[in-house]
């Protein structure tokens, strides 16, 4: 795609006499084609599609003929599918022609028809990169000439000037053969000139070995292509399974109020490692401004020794590149990133394109700032919350090119101190055609680097963000609780075809969200929401204090009150009624069940009872199949009758079989129906692994 090759000097030839709507639109996009209408006769290649006998049609995978790229893993295969087919009565053949995006010429895989003319191949995924794939189909001459003389001859009809054809046939690929193949080829071109039977001719016609030798060496003169270039993003296996764990490293240390470095804050790490977690995510870690800073709750009036809010970057300690000083250096980040890499988590770190009105960007770039009728900067705002302490980027600015490198130079900054992943605040209040390509840009330079869109907006939103680059998306799982609403949600994540695009990352709670049903659930709501998260998709996150439980919010709101995102928080890790342990045992039970690390393989399982859901995963070798059953009532226990297929446990009617819980350890025998009681103040949940052995 134009946008993914675009580059600096491409921004550069920009007319300045562009209005800057459809400037920022072409600067991000490309130019816009405009529409060629009917077909016309004017060129050669223009007849030569007028006229063509192949048909392909209905590709699979592909998003909007080609505009975004599919989601796939390394070390996957990329399956393709399509409808091929001729006018005609010729036989037709195809091919996949792949490459990654940084190759000059395309390899070919053959596809093979699997009934209807429904075709189907695949190409390796080996690669962290980016790929790209076309269909082409074309008639096979000599396959189609040999269908029809074996049916003449077997008629006893005249095939004289047939055969005549079928030599000449193999006489032009003769030419184009291999040494081997042309010895071969020139063998049955002697053996049917030479006088014989109708049956020594169908005998030689029909050679196995001859049909292969046409196949390697035929001639594609009408071969026609699919009309667009598909592309696969093949991400590294964290972008789609993984256990988050987010942090504000100042409030790691073990003096109330006291502002942790982060050096300190290292110390939480083997803690974080040992309950499991792949990502430890920080949010922004850069120099916090005076001006306006908040004080607790997001209050406008901040004591002298205030924290202030992480989201209002910058102050004359520098802006999106620098460390808070309190944090400590660089070198103390690059630290942090090694000792998290040696306990096996990645850093993520978060991207808010945003400043607080001391950031030095205000300064040297005011122009990158929406101003009021009055000269002042316009501050954020989403009524009824304010935000003084933040001024938004105004993207509708002159110098987008400026702006856009700059954004792009922080991104490359922070990936050359170790982080590989972003999680990005509000990408919905930027230009989607601007994410589109700022993160082809970096994964060009850096395929291994993940974006995360913390996007709640509306859901077509949501997902033209997903399509034009973020690797993973927040989603809607905080907010559904009954099992419809699950049900729903989750069909439409997993069964649908935003499987190849969109890929959810399901926090149970952010520092900006404590969900109703965690507030007035006790420790069950916490256990619950959980092993939901942990088991639906494959990849999680928590916020730290879920393990604690942590469930004390403004009155009225969703909001925690005294807010870690305004004050320093200093916690007792080993509180009574904390569920550590359980966190770490639902994180083991995901490693080591190859089911749960995936996201299109979830079924939903009958239940008598709506309050306890019910549901399968499976892993692609059918050896690793996980039944998992929550209660969705925090406060009740509850039982019901499951119901299991016998296509979900790959048995046969009637016929029992074992399965054991993975949280307590215990094993049952199971058939079609099974009774469950799940008691919340026990455990809330059942994790089943079906045994293989009886």
């Amino acid at each position: 795609m134009a946008v993914i090759r675009s580059s600096a000097s491409t921004l550069r030839r920009l007319s300045k006499n562009v209005p800057i709507s459809a400037r920022i639109v072409t600067m991000f996009w490309g130019r816009p084609t405009e529409d060629s209408g009917a077909p016309t006769l004017d060129t050669f290649t223009e007849r030569k599609r007028l006229f063509r006998r192949i048909i392909i049609e209905s590709v699979t995978p592909t998003m909007e003929s080609g505009r975004y790229p599919i989601k796939r893993i390394t070390g996957e295969t990329c399956e393709v599918e399509a409808d091929i087919f001729g006018n005609g009565p010729d036989a037709v053949g195809a091919v996949i022609k792949w490459r990654r995006w940084q190759d000059e010429n395309f390899a070919e895989v053959p596809m093979a028809s699997i009934g209807n003319d429904r075709w189907r191949g695949e190409f390796p995924l080996a690669e962290n990169t980016r790929y790209e794939f076309v269909i082409e189909a074309w008639t096979r001459l000599f396959i189609s000439w040999r269908e029809y003389f074996l049916k003449k001859a077997a008629a006893n009809l005249d095939v004289a000037s047939d055969l005549a054809e079928g030599i000449a046939l193999l006489e032009n690929m003769q030419r184009r053969a291999s040494t081997d193949d042309r010895s071969l080829i020139v063998k049955y071109i002697a053996l049917l000139r030479a006088p014989q039977t109708s049956r020594d001719l169908i005998i030689h016609v029909s050679a196995s070995e001859l049909a292969a030798a046409a196949q390697r060496n035929e001639e594609r003169a009408d071969a026609v292509k699919y009309d667009s270039t598909s592309s696969i993003i093949a991400d590294r296996p964290l972008a789609c399974f993984g256990a988050w764990y987010e942090l504000f490293p100042r409030s790691q240390g073990t003096q109330p109020a006291q502002h942790a470095t982060l050096r300190e804050a290292e110390a939480r790490l083997p803690d974080i490692s040992d309950m499991g977690f792949d990502v430890v995510y920080l949010p922004p870690i850069h120099p916090i401004g005076e001006t306006c800073r908040k004080g607790p709750n997001n209050s406008l009036i901040a004591a002298t020794d205030s924290s202030g809010s992480p989201w209002a970057i910058g102050s004359s300690a520098g802006g999106h590149t620098a460390i808070e000083p309190k944090l400590g250096s660089i070198a103390d980040f690059d630290h942090f990133v090694t000792v998290a890499g040696r306990l096996g988590l990645e850093v993520a770190l978060d991207f808010a394109v945003q400043c607080s009105p001391d950031h030095p960007w205000v300064t040297q770039h005011p122009e990158w700032f929406r101003r009021r009728p009055d000269g002042s900067i316009k501050h954020a705002e989403n009524p009824p919350k304010q935000y003084q302490d933040i001024y938004p980027i105004n993207f509708d600015c002159p110098d987008q090119e400026a702006l856009a490198k700059a954004l792009h130079e922080v991104l490359l900054f922070w990936v050359g101190h170790g982080v590989k992943i972003f999680r990005v605040d509000n990408p919905h209040t930027k230009p989607v055609a601007f994410w589109h390509w700022l993160i082809a840009n970096v994964n060009k330079q850096h395929p291994e680097v993940i974006f995360l869109a913390e996007a709640f907006t509306t859901p077509k939103l949501m997902k033209v963000l997903a399509k034009a680059g973020f690797t993973q998306s927040y989603t809607y799982f905080t907010w559904r609780n009954t099992k419809a609403e699950l049900t729903e949600y989750l069909t439409e994540l997993t069964q649908t075809n935003m499987v190849d695009y969109f890929r959810p990352n399901f926090f149970a709670n952010t520092p900006d969200i404590l969900p109703q049903v965690l507030q007035t659930g006790g420790q069950p709501a916490f256990k619950t929401r959980l092993v939901l998260a942990a088991t639906l998709s494959p990849s999680y996150g928590i916020y730290s204090g879920y393990e604690l439980c942590e469930n004390e919010a403004i009155s009225g709101t969703e909001e925690y009150l005294n807010s870690e995102k305004y004050e320093i928080k200093t916690r007792d890790w080993n509180c009574q009624h904390n569920i550590r342990e359980f966190v770490a045992r639902i994180n083991v039970i995901r490693r080591e069940n190859r089911a749960l690390q995936q996201l299109a393989n979830l079924r939903f399982l009958p239940t008598d009872n709506d309050q306890i859901i019910f549901y399968s995963k499976e892993s692609v070798d059918h050896s690793n199949i996980i039944l998992v059953a929550v209660n969705l009532d925090s406060h009740n226990p509850h039982h019901c009758t499951a119901f299991v297929p016998t296509d979900v446990t790959r048995r046969a009617s009637g016929q029992g079989y074992r399965v054991t819980d993975l949280l307590t350890g215990l094993s049952y025998d199971w058939s079609d129906r099974n009774y469950i009681r799940l008691d919340p103040r026990v455990e809330p949940a059942h994790i089943l692994r079906v045994e293989t052995k009886p």
